[in-house]
């Protein structure tokens, strides 16, 4: 799949802003793994200070945190929502991240849709695609 996430990525200091002004992390597709990808990342931006929300409609609680079944169910505001999952569940995770008033979508590496980018820019989120949160935090 050829998809050019330059076009829609904000520049290494937008992503520090986005790291910065927003605490509240989303993170569809968390594992109840430890050895998995989204676990990690997870538990990382929480030692880090980030709330994280667990979105996964198969575990009850993830990392000490409540889990939700799906965006729409979480009761609190969310700033960031990252995704991991498949590319062809980001287009509805992106129209739940624009209808709770998400500020940024963010997807992780090997992630890329630019229809969904395209659409989450036209009302008024930021995008972030392949790129991992955690690596980019780390960084900063």
């Amino acid at each position: 799949m050829e998809c050019n996430a330059s076009k829609y990525n904000p520049s290494d200091e937008g992503i520090k802003d986005i790291l910065n002004k927003y605490k509240v992390i989303a993170i569809v597709g968390l594992s109840t793994d430890p050895s998995k990808a989204s676990y990690r990342v997870a538990e990382y931006m929480k030692n880090h200070g980030y709330k994280i929300i667990p979105v996964n409609p198969t575990a009850e609680e993830i990392l000490g945190e409540k889990c939700y079944p799906d965006l729409k169910s979480i009761p609190g505001k969310v700033d960031i929502v990252d995704i991991f999952r498949k590319i062809d569940a980001i287009p509805g995770i992106v129209n739940d991240s624009i209808d709770i008033g998400a500020k940024v979508v963010w997807m992780q590496l090997e992630l890329c849709c630019e229809a969904s980018a395209k659409k989450a820019q036209e009302n008024g989120l930021s995008v972030v695609m392949n790129k991992c949160i955690k690596i980019e935090h780390s960084m900063m």
